[in-house]
């Protein structure tokens, strides 16, 4: 009779599933966040406490000259600042599989909030119709159409990431889908945001590895589509072919560009302090939305305008790592998406402050006031952080494979 030798219990092998998996999950749990998830979230966190303080100051001026709260525009943005810090953070801890489920939902649901701004609800601000009143509140509805566009581009390519060679794979559904997302900006004549929308699906088509003979036709379309949409608007085109450089303009269209750079100039390296602004008191129009940049050069000089700088650069090169690192077609599109999206958005709204670019009206991510824009920029670096925590996850396997073949070959 054979006799059947068992195990020692010192014997690793011996041990159960249940433990090997209990500490296997336990230290998934505990792996510390990625240094791109440390990135993302210390810039987003840090420009968001800088952008309300900007913001009380910018709108403190006006408030009292029109017998209201020094505070109300600060407590109002506040109110989205604290609703989205912690959805960022909830955000992120969605896996990746149920963001991919949502990218069509979350596209048609954005259009449809998009349409409404052309019922009842609707709102006409400056010529443009972009805007609907929920409850008291201003909310637009393009900010969210920023996010949901680049998930929902990601995830299509995603599935047609093996056929990105021929043209019609390429562009069908993207393009279409994409211009009938743009066109309904378009319809309520916002130029500014139409233009990052196409910066958006552009951004997403380049990160997805497609040819570049196939990206060149998309970005004459581009191109094509805002100068005609320039062109055919003759309060545009008087705007862009304003020039500037001098005050033969300063009453017309050039009022609030001159003021703008008026502002950076007066604050130097160290700006004239916090809260003494000048210009916030009626001179610079909508100094607390898109040309808040220029209260920040004013108030706090060269000094400031390199912090902000410097945020935006963490953030952005956190963003551009995860798209480096990651092995997942969906993650580096719609990571790419919303990295140009956020960085995009930044150079226009600073190149529009300091004459670089006519106004478009595009503000500053998490600066400019206004809940919508803030809102959407924190759900959109949660899902940013959503991915960053694959990194690790990702990079711990590749060394336990590695791992793994060392000890394979010096069994053998």
């Amino acid at each position: 009779m054979t006799q059947v030798e068992r195990p020692h219990r010192s014997d690793p092998s011996s041990t159960g599933s249940g433990g090997l998996a209990a500490r296997v999950s336990l230290g998934r749990r505990f792996t510390p966040v990625s240094t791109e998830f440390l990135m993302i979230a210390s810039a987003a966190l840090m420009l968001t406490i800088f952008g309300l303080v900007m913001v009380l100051s910018a709108t403190s001026a006006t408030a009292v000259s029109n017998g209201e709260n020094p505070m109300d525009g600060a407590l109002r943005q506040g109110i989205f600042a604290v609703l989205g810090v912690p959805l960022m953070f909830l955000i992120s801890r969605l896996p990746i599989a149920f963001l991919k489920r949502m990218a069509w939902p979350a596209l048609f649901g954005a259009i449809a909030l998009q349409l409404l701004v052309f019922t009842p609800l609707g709102i006409e601000d400056g010529g443009n119709r972009n805007w609907i009143m929920i409850a008291g509140f201003t909310l637009q509805p393009s900010e969210f159409l920023k996010l949901a566009l680049a998930l929902w581009i990601g995830y299509v390519l995603l599935r047609k990431q093996t056929m990105l060679g021929t043209w019609h794979q390429v562009f069908i559904p993207v393009v279409p889908v994409g211009a009938l997302a743009i066109g309904t900006v378009i319809a309520g004549k916002d130029l500014g945001t139409a233009m990052v929308l196409v910066i958006i699906l552009l951004g997403c088509l380049f990160f997805s590895g497609v040819k570049l003979r196939l990206f060149i036709l998309p970005v004459l379309l581009g191109v094509v589509a805002v100068v005609a949409l320039a062109v055919t608007s003759p309060d545009r085109m008087r705007r862009i072919t304003a020039t500037c450089s001098d005050m033969t303009a300063y009453t017309g269209d050039c009022y609030q560009s001159i003021h703008g750079i008026w502002g950076m100039a007066s604050g130097g390296i160290f700006g004239v302090g916090l809260g003494n602004s000048q210009e916030k008191y009626g001179w610079l129009p909508a100094a607390g939305n898109d040309f808040i940049f220029a209260i920040v050069g004013e108030e706090l000089g060269l000094i400031g305008c390199i912090v902000v700088l410097a945020l935006f650069t963490l953030f952005t090169v956190g963003a551009f790592h995860i798209i480096r690192k990651t092995a997942d077609p969906f993650i580096r599109v719609a990571a790419g998406g919303i990295t140009v999206w956020i960085t995009g958005q930044a150079v226009f709204n600073i190149g529009v402050v300091i004459g670089l670019f006519p106004v478009m009206g595009v503000p500053l991510p998490f600066m400019s006031q206004g809940g919508t824009a803030l809102l959407a920029v924190l759900i959109a670096c949660g899902v940013l952080l959503s991915f960053a925590r694959t990194i690790p996850v990702a990079e711990a396997r590749s060394a336990g494979r590695a791992a793994s073949a060392g000890r394979g070959k010096v069994t053998r």
